[in-house]
């Protein structure tokens, strides 16, 4: 059962939920609290810090006529280097950390590739994580290209917060309907023409679109450029470029058949659609005035890193082997998590709180240990939480303000006066993390966690799942570059139950390796130790903490690139090994995981997300193994492997985003979660997925092509260089979940297919798709129901109605494999026919999934007098019909002219990188 209090906080917990660490707030019709930071990596300009004021003013008017009076932008922080000039009018942050900016500037990578985009994890409708622009976009560099800086913020802004997806599609341009090639756009009113646009040798031709014999298709270097002068109003979504697109596509000028993400994603439902039904649009009513506020800036520069730990050491401390394992925890912390240069004091607490260090700044390794030497050895008295926060405001007083500094609270017991000082803690300004060790640790340490924008984790009794050294080696500066930040690369133990060995491997790569340390902690004695490097070199200088059951090597220098292995001997006991390291050259950013769940809360049936984000910098990694170890309040830990396969409750193929539905609950309560994530050779970098704003390939005005240069493209041989094994581990801290019941039935469907594709091959119709599960994306469906219609909206509306496949010997296979089902419609495939195809999935449960995206199979067949297909004397010959058709004289003939010849192209046509 869960008690009282516990259902307290959970109904506390769901009403402040969120997708992310966002602390954006929708204040009457004003967005406040809305942060942008600088990366420490842009160089500093100070032009950048005002252009990013216009670009959030020209925003506010933008978006308030776009949402019809609804929304404007009334509160932003704008978060500057630590590293740049320092000027009295900067404030302090207070929860403001870059961790939890909703807009990064950064320097583009690979260089050149400025390209606005919105990193989005969920499911339509699902808030995003952050809104990625470089220095070229803020200063309105790139306008031909992307368009005024504050329309590309609004089209990123629609992803981050209202979970809409692209009107565009890069992949698949066009597609076919009523027997011709249609761009994929939205709305249909917008106007433009199709072309090739190619460069090779310092020349670049343009020259019309081709289509294959076989399927009727344009070929693949086809684009739709628009025409510069447009009366279209809509959409944002789609060409936000366009100076007269001002709306979000409605029901009513949305294109339902355009095969993009936000019809693949949200069902064919328009972006205002979506937008309509957000909590926002529901909490909100229009204004009556022209224009909205100007919104109001606040500078914040981030200062160096002030950080309280404050531990419990009351008397359910003494129990579990609890007191000591704060020890090692909060020792790992001291001498390898905490950054050089930061201010570090420490309390402990009972019934009562004592100082047992001032603030101290970190400078060497006797200041550290200093630090260490304070931890609490003895354990007794009551619990009074409050006492130990309010003692670390004084500490924290006594030198800084509190505005930005951090609390890391950990704590076993219930506090029933904990709530007490709740409004101290809002006024403070300070981040409260907290560690919540064992069953009884109080509800309320979610709700501090909360309130102040801090990380909320947790760790069982069980010391084999390693999950308070987890907690700590998550609590690594949320400002400041990443490579300075502490890397977990392995984190593991065992119960041995006699004399035997615990053997493994961590895998260093090239982008860490400096200021390394293993480090291994025991539950009865010492155990044999030693650690061997790629080279044969064997290392057993480990410093000994008899005390606290320890042991760490630390290796000197940068630790060698390759497979290090250690070995433990020991007679039965528990063992467990951490490995951290940080990056190797300052210059060069390491591989990162960073993991999390969908939300804070469950409540039974709900099911939850795993998400794991993989990247080197902004670029993500794709072809790693990555595992989820979710463990439940008693210790019991389910694995689950994570997927990076666009299907189920991952969104995106090849994005570096490894997602999975997690639904085996065990019990009420905090569960916690861990991410390993291994490199090999299968693993490679990736262009950035881009969900973000339309690059425009050129205009076309006045009857004349005006390209822009070519978008960047990122060279795979260069992307491939150096990539190397891997291994890391990360914290994705806690989440609570409630109502399961004592037996738990059989109440989750088969995931929503959203891959469906389909194509015509000769008379029969080939359908593929990722096969779902019996629950979610877990197991294995019963049967499939596939339903088609030559009308969109019969599907859409009324699936039940459609034209039934016969699938009888279809068999579904185990869930995330491919399926390839082929059948010959009752009806002859015409030159012309498109026919729109859904499934879904049922399971022995007899329980449903969700509509499939709607999937269209179109023939068409190319006519000799199709002005884009290619004569037999001359492949590119256009027909004299197409009013973009090339004289023999036109400078945009096929011919190969140079781009010198051709007016207003821009040079520099062929970038690649």
């Amino acid at each position: 059962m869960v008690s009282f209090k516990m259902l307290i906080l959970i109904l506390t917990l769901f009403l402040l939920r969120g997708a992310g660490a966002s602390l954006i707030k929708l204040n009457g019709n004003g967005y406040e609290d809305v942060v942008i930071a600088i990366d420490p990596n842009v160089p500093e300009d100070e032009k950048l810090i005002q252009q990013i004021q216009d670009m959030v003013t020209e925003a506010s008017t933008y978006l308030y006529g776009a949402t019809e009076k609804r929304f404007y932008f009334k509160a932003v922080s704008i978060l500057i280097p630590e590293t740049w000039q320092k000027k009295n009018e900067y404030e302090e942050p207070k929860l403001e950390t870059y961790k939890k900016a909703d807009i990064v500037i950064e320097v583009p990578n690979p260089p050149g590739f400025d390209v606005p985009r919105t990193d989005q994890f969920g499911q339509c409708g699902d808030k995003g994580e952050r809104i990625r622009l470089t220095p070229a976009i803020v200063l309105g560099e790139k306008l031909n290209e992307y368009g005024p800086q504050g329309k590309i913020l609004v089209h990123e802004w629609a992803h981050l917060r209202w979970g809409v997806f692209e009107e565009y599609n890069e992949e698949e341009p066009f597609y076919q309907h009523d027997g011709r090639n249609v761009p994929v756009k939205c709305s249909d009113g917008i106007t433009g023409t199709n072309k090739v646009y190619a460069c090779s040798g310092g020349s670049c031709s343009i020259r019309n679109c081709r289509t294959d014999p076989k399927t009727g298709k344009l070929n693949k270097d086809c684009m739709f450029i628009p025409d510069k002068v447009q009366g279209e109003k809509a959409s944002i979504m789609f060409m936000q470029s366009i100076d007269s697109v001002v709306e979000f596509c409605t029901e009513k000028n949305h294109n339902t058949l355009a095969p993009n993400p936000q019809n693949k994603m949200c069902n064919s439902r328009s972006t205002w659609e979506v937008i309509q039904n957000s909590e926002d649009y529901k909490n909100s009513i229009p204004m009556t005035e022209a224009k909205p506020p100007h919104p109001i800036f606040s500078l914040k520069q981030i200062r160096e890193r002030v950080l309280i730990l404050v531990l419990d050491k009351s008397g359910s401390m003494a129990g579990g082997d609890r007191l000591n394992r704060l020890n090692q925890a909060s020792q790992l912390f001291l001498l390898q998590i905490i950054e050089k240069g930061s201010w570090t004091g420490m309390v402990t607490f009972d019934s009562s709180a004592t100082i047992q260090s001032a603030l101290i700044q970190i400078e060497t390794d006797a200041q550290r240990n200093s630090l260490i030497s304070r931890l609490p050895t003895a354990a007794g008295g009551g619990t009074s939480i409050c006492s130990g926060l309010r003692t670390a405001f004084t500490v924290i007083k006594n030198k800084f303000s509190t505005d930005g500094s951090e609390i890391v609270l950990l704590t076993d017991g219930e506090d029933s006066t904990i709530s007490s000082c709740f409004d101290e803690v809002k006024q403070s300004g300070a981040i409260i993390h907290t560690v919540a060790l064992g069953p009884s640790a109080d509800p309320g340490l979610e709700e501090l966690a909360k309130m102040t924008g801090g990380m909320k984790t947790s760790a069982t009794d069980n010391a084999q799942n390693n999950g308070l050294i987890d907690a700590f080696s998550a609590l690594s500066s949320e400002n400041g570059a990443i490579t300075q930040r502490s890397i977990q690369l392995d984190s593991k133990g065992v119960t041995l139950t006699n004399e035997d060995w615990m053997n493994g491997t961590v895998i260093f790569d090239s982008t860490v390796g400096k200021d390394t340390l293993f480090l291994v902690m025991w539950t009865a004695q010492q155990p044999e130790m030693f650690v061997m490097d790629p080279s044969g070199n064997i290392y057993k200088n480990f410093a000994v903490e008899t005390s606290s059951q320890m042991a760490y090597l630390q290796i000197p220098n940068t630790a060698q690139v390759g497979i290090w292995t250690y070995s433990l001997k020991s007679s039965a006991q528990t063992l467990t090994l951490t490995v951290t390291s940080r990056a190797a050259n300052p210059n060069v950013s390491p591989i990162t995981v960073d993991s999390r769940m969908n939300k804070d809360t469950s409540s039974f049936p709900s099911p939850m997300i795993v998400y794991a984000e993989v990247r080197q910098g902004s670029l993500p990694i794709i072809g790693a193994d990555v595992t989820a170890l979710i463990e439940s309040a008693d210790g019991t830990t389910v694995t689950l492997e994570l997927l990076d396969n666009g299907a189920g409750a991952d969104v995106f193929k090849n994005d570096g985003v490894y997602s999975r539905y997690f639904t085996a609950y065990k019990e009420n309560g905090r569960y916690s979660l861990k991410v390993r994530a291994l490199g090999g050779t299968n693993t490679q970098r990736s262009r950035p997925k881009v969900n973000g704003a339309f690059y425009i390939p050129g205009w076309v005005e006045n009857g004349e092509i005006k390209m822009n240069p070519p978008k960047p493209e990122i060279s795979e041989d260069e992307n491939q260089a150096n990539m190397q094994s891997f291994s890391r581990t990360s914290s994705g801290g806690s989440f609570i979940v409630s109502n399961i019941p004592t037996t738990v039935p059989d109440v989750f469907p088969p995931n929503r297919i959203i891959d469906l594709e389909a194509n015509v091959e000769d008379d029969h119709i080939n359908l593929t798709w990722t096969a779902p599960g019996d629950d979610f994306d877990t197991g294995r469906a019963e049967e499939y129901i596939i339903k088609m219609s030559k009308d969109i909206l019969t599907l859409r509306e009324n699936f039940d109605a459609a034209l039934q496949v016969n699938t009888t010997d279809l068999i579904p296979n185990d869930a995330n494999s491919k399926e390839d089902f082929m059948f010959k419609p009752d009806f002859l495939i015409e030159n012309g026919t498109t026919v729109f195809l859904a499934i879904k999935a049922v399971d022995k449960a007899n329980l449903t999934s969700p509509i499939s995206n709607i999937a269209q199979a179109s023939l068409i067949i190319p006519s000799a007098e199709d002005p884009f297909s290619p004569s037999a004397e001359d492949p590119f010959s256009p027909s004299a019909e197409d009013p973009f058709s090339p004289s023999p004289e036109d400078p945009f003939s096929p011919s190969g002219t140079s781009i010198s010849t051709i007016v207003n192209i821009l040079n520099n046509c062929f970038l690649t990188f």
